[in-house]
């Protein structure tokens, strides 16, 4: 018994992985193709709309979602530190902001093409998981309504958070930051030819945004979307 209590003594401690805090990013006003601020009231319920945070070239969700989100849900990522998701913003707290980059592949919408979006009840009837975030590469969903966590498929993280700071007054929306695993170093330097022919040059996609960053919905952005 001595010796169990000695070897226990010496065994080495591990410490609990330190909460995950959010990382702030230059304040972001969210506007539309011709600069106009978006409006909360504007944004419709259901639809996939399309911005670029904090990088020029790493596109971000923006969902009305309709309803309540969930509060401070408990979230972790792939490599264990945990987390809490604060929630949606706007009316009904129901406006939620995620990094299109799905976290198994690192799928993204393109301007050719989207395998990522959101799907709900009434654009996706026959889903198993409706109200879903859906990657067709690989048939990851995440619920955008619980900080983005995994509900099926092989992604072992969430989607990383954006965090928005909506201004009631004004009915705008501003990114300040992200929360959740970056996958952004592994997303440039897996998709560098392909960004540097979509930007015009390997660092233009890099840059980080400031100021504003347009929001458009992601049928005009992309030529097709696929459904599965």
């Amino acid at each position: 018994m001595k010796l169990c209590m000695a070897g226990a003594a010496l065994a080495p401690q591990f410490a609990p992985a330190a909460e995950l805090k959010p990382r702030a990013y230059a304040r972001t006003q969210l506007v539309d193709e011709h600069g106009r601020p978006v409006r909360a009231a504007q944004l419709a319920r259901g639809v996939n709309y399309l911005f670029h945070y904090p990088y020029a070239g790493t596109p971000c969700f923006l969902v009305n979602l309709g309803s309540g989100t969930q509060r401070n849900v408990a979230l972790r990522t792939g490599d264990g530190r945990p987390y809490d998701w604060p929630g949606g913003v706007g009316p009904r707290n129901a406006i939620v902001a995620y990094s299109a980059i799905c976290t198994h592949r690192m799928t993204y919408p393109t301007p050719q093409i989207s395998f990522i979006s959101y799907r709900d009840r009434s654009s996706a009837p026959g889903m198993a998981h409706p109200n879903t975030i859906h990657c067709c590469s690989e048939h990851s969903e995440f619920d955008p309504a619980a900080g983005a966590r995994v509900v099926t498929g092989p992604a072992r993280q969430p989607l990383a958070a954006v965090m928005l700071d909506y201004d009631s007054g004004g009915d705008t929306l501003h990114a300040v930051g992200t929360l959740g695993s970056e996958l952004f170093n592994d997303f440039f330097a897996k998709y560098e030819m392909k960004l540097s022919l979509d930007y015009g040059g390997t660092g233009r996609a890099r840059q980080l945004v400031n100021g504003t960053t347009v929001v458009t919905e992601l049928a005009r952005f992309c030529r097709q979307q696929i459904r599965c």
